[in-house]
């Protein structure tokens, strides 16, 4: 069973659907006590850092996530959910994120146009299971203006570049991080989120 956290500020459909068209059963919830018995637990979102703490923290699941990733369950921040892994985040003001995965998010320098926005050639550089059978340097699609730096090594598994090369995916034991968009990266990303809800079957 995958547990999809709903933002409210996000359309999830299509991660959903993404999950269901692989065979997999999915609870789509904004209730704490979903989250605390969750087994695989992922975190979407598109839309500001600042607000998505706030929902987080006024509808209880933010030590709830914490608590689950603390727990050695999976989880899954995809684009601005994978943002929140990190320790804070510089949009409009400096806010701090769930710190279960070193890191700071800024903007794209002044010389880049934002959002970065389409497909992006996703280069591997550490062995993850969210990459099984995916051959490296496929396309995956973006849309960002955000993106994570001062990565701690160790968690950084793939890269892309826009004008210079930025964090694509992370993976710090059973806590994984995209910042593409898995669902709307047709066969490759619908792999991959088919790697990351097996590790709930193998658990």
């Amino acid at each position: 069973m995958i547990t999809i956290i709903d933002l409210g500020i996000s359309n999830i459909k299509s991660i959903t659907r993404g999950f269901v068209t692989q065979g997999f059963n999915v609870i789509v919830t904004q209730d704490p006590e979903d989250v605390s018995r969750a087994d695989s637990l992922v975190l979407p979102g598109v839309g500001a850092f600042p607000r998505a703490v706030e929902v987080l923290k006024s509808r209880g699941l933010w030590d709830e996530i914490i608590r689950h990733a603390k727990n050695g369950k999976p989880l899954l921040g995809v684009c601005l959910g994978m943002q929140l892994l990190f320790d804070a985040s510089e949009e409009y003001t400096l806010t701090g994120g769930l710190g279960l995965v070193k890191g700071t998010v800024r903007k794209f320098p002044e010389d880049r146009h934002v959002p970065h926005m389409g497909w992006n050639e996703v280069e591997q550089v550490r062995k993850s299971i969210l990459f099984n059978d995916i051959p490296d340097k496929r396309d995956f699609y973006f849309v960002h203006s955000y993106f994570a730096d001062e990565v701690e090594e160790g968690a950084i598994v793939a890269y892309s570049d826009y004008h210079g090369r930025f964090v694509a995916a992370v993976q710090k034991g059973n806590i994984f991080g995209t910042q593409f968009h898995p669902e709307k990266s047709q066969r490759y990303g619908l792999m991959l989120l088919r790697n990351f809800a097996l590790l709930t079957e193998k658990g």
